[in-house]
């Protein structure tokens, strides 16, 4: 077993500060395009935020699978640059976008064809037409997804998510033009009158998300191919075809952290479509209590990706004593910060819901749906740090056989009895399902965390 010198507690803080602060400003700028689409189309009607909110309960998952399957980029190329293989972050990125094409196009198909999902839920028609809509719209930037990120790992795995985070934040202010010129039209806008883009209403938000996907993957690519950073490990110097066996590599080590990714986000969209019947009003109070918990949510995400990121070069290293003081460090930072964003979303959550929506009924579910994300911010935080450290290990499938069992095996379940049956004495509604994801992540907590000490004990008996 490779021994280096563990960092200092400050040090390990700095270490993982400079990793996880330009990644949290890339994550927070991918959540606030949601948070945009869900602002400037509750602006429209309740109608049009609700076909966003049920829309997105559909692609989003879809994005998320995505760019989590190919989130083994970063652990894999972490690993080569703290073993000093230098020589293979080419040949991994190349396979990695290989693998970007598959997957994009792949969720571009399934979106395109996640109509029958309305029927069976018997959504309002209007509501239904829109969010086909805004589906058809949005799934043609699926491509754009799987390669911008594959390039984002490819920079972050090597510790240079400073551009990352500027091409992502260049994207905000382009995201708020296309979907003003998309919800309301050319018409609107006089320098731009001349397109004859007709108003579209929430759908528009789908054609805007994908003009933004677009052009930031070319501005990434851009970056990676002058960047001298990178000049001796160059992307895109030779012809690489794809290589099934490295395909599969990355394949079976990403696909189940898509599907763990996919576990949790997919059961938190899920009850957008299954409290759809229900009316605008209530998916609308939903979605907003969402796009806010998503994006304080991006905090200990943006963490744990620093967690993968430090942990898979010190398991390069083999540096099971750094390995076990960054995940000590990274865990009680994580659930600091999310007690402090337990107490601002308490003291704020009338506030925040109403800056979303005019209708007062949408503001008081939305604020009284947010204390439910008050209780599950520490759960939150430690069960995705725990994953964060779990990836850097190069341990992705019991994170996603846990999740799965946290998510759907009790969160989803307890959520359908509670808030669409009288089996707990009533009816709760929204309320009920929202306390599901409360257990679920609590489950998602102590299971994701016993695997960690798990792994470790394991690591020290093999490398000993």
């Amino acid at each position: 077993m490779s021994q280096t010198r563990t960092l200092s507690v400050w040090q390990e803080l700095r270490a993982l500060a400079i990793l996880a602060g330009p990644i949290f400003v890339s994550q927070f700028s991918q959540a606030a395009y949601g948070f945009i689409d869900t602002l400037m189309a509750g602006q429209v009607s309740p109608v049009d935020l609700a076909a966003v909110a049920v829309g997105s309960s559909i692609w989003l998952p879809l994005f998320l699978l995505t760019t989590g399957t190919l989130l083994a980029t970063t652990p894999l190329v972490a690993e080569a640059h703290g073993a000093g293989r230098h020589e293979r972050i080419p040949d991994i990125s190349h396979q990695a976008l290989w693998l970007a094409v598959l997957v994009g196009l792949g969720g571009l198909l399934l979106i395109r064809n996640a109509w029958p999902v309305f029927d069976l839920l018997d959504v309002d028609p209007a509501l239904r037409s829109k969010t086909r809509e805004f589906l058809t719209a949005i799934s043609w930037g699926m491509p754009a997804v799987g390669l911008f990120h594959v390039m984002r790992c490819y920079c972050e795995a090597q510790g240079r998510p400073l551009p990352v985070m500027l091409i992502s934040l260049s994207g905000l202010p382009l995201a708020v033009m296309t979907n003003q010129l998309f919800i309301y039209g050319s018409a609107d806008i006089s320098w731009l009158s001349w397109l004859g883009v007709p108003a579209m209403g929430g759908p528009g938000c789908g054609w805007g998300t994908t003009v933004v996907m677009w052009s930031m993957t070319l501005a990434m690519l851009i970056y990676v191919l002058c960047a001298p950073a990178f000049a001796a490990v160059r992307l895109l110097q030779r012809w690489t075809p794809p290589h099934a066996g490295e395909l599969g590599h990355i394949a079976a080590l990403g696909l189940p952290i898509g599907l763990a990714i996919f576990f949790e986000v997919s059961s938190f969209a899920l009850v957008a479509v299954l409290i759809s019947p229900a009316g605008a009003i209530v998916v609308a109070g939903h979605q907003v209590a969402l796009s806010v918990t998503s994006t304080l949510f991006m905090v200990p995400l943006s963490l744990a990706i620093a967690l993968t990121i430090r942990v898979g070069q010190l398991y390069g290293a083999r540096d099971l004593a750094g390995i076990a003081h960054t995940r000590r460090v990274g865990l009680i930072t994580t659930s600091l910060i999310a007690c402090l964003s337990a107490t601002f979303l308490l003291l704020s959550r009338h506030f925040i819901a109403s800056g979303y929506s005019e209708d007062e009924a949408v503001r008081t579910l939305a604020s009284n749906l947010l204390l439910f994300a008050v209780a599950y911010q520490v759960f939150d935080a430690l069960q995705v740090g725990a994953a964060g450290c779990l990836r850097g290990l190069q341990d992705t499938r019991s994170p996603m056989l846990l999740t799965l069992i946290a998510y759907w095996v009790v969160a989803i379940p307890f959520g359908i009895i509670a808030g669409s049956t009288d089996w707990l004495g009533r009816v709760w509604g929204p309320y009920g399902y929202w306390a599901g994801l409360v257990l679920g992540l609590g489950v998602a907590c102590v299971l994701l965390n016993l695997q960690l000490r798990k792994r470790l004990r394991i690591l020290r008996e093999q490398w000993d």
